[in-house]
């Protein structure tokens, strides 16, 4: 499956207020599902001494399932495919490998 056909299955699972005209919404659960992942990990460090079980990896890819949801109905509240999502990613990584700037900060880098 490719990051477009992800987005266009996902998107008939949505089930949220103004569906097709609210970005704030899929917005906010990026930042929970992101939540609940750093939750996972910070509880592994502290209770299984940073060892990842097979179990708590399967939550852990649930949980990254869910961010991805979120990202691909963000994307399609502001009108933009997963695939151009992707690729423009990888490019501006790319650029910045090519120019030496993978490290540092700063979007314009």
């Amino acid at each position: 499956m490719n990051f477009n056909e992800y987005q266009k299955k996902s998107w008939k699972t949505a089930i949220y207020p103004n569906k097709g005209n609210n970005f704030i919404y899929p917005a906010l659960g990026l930042a929970g599902e992101s939540g609940e992942i750093c939750e996972k990990i910070k509880k592994i460090i502290r209770d299984d001494d940073g060892k990842i079980s097979d179990n708590k990896k399967q939550l852990i890819k649930e949980e990254m399932g869910d961010l991805l949801w979120y990202i691909a109905s963000l994307g399609v509240e502001l009108g933009l495919d997963m695939n151009d999502i992707a690729q423009c990613n990888i490019d501006k990584l790319l650029s910045r490998k090519k120019r030496g700037a993978l490290r540092g900060s700063g979007d314009a880098r």
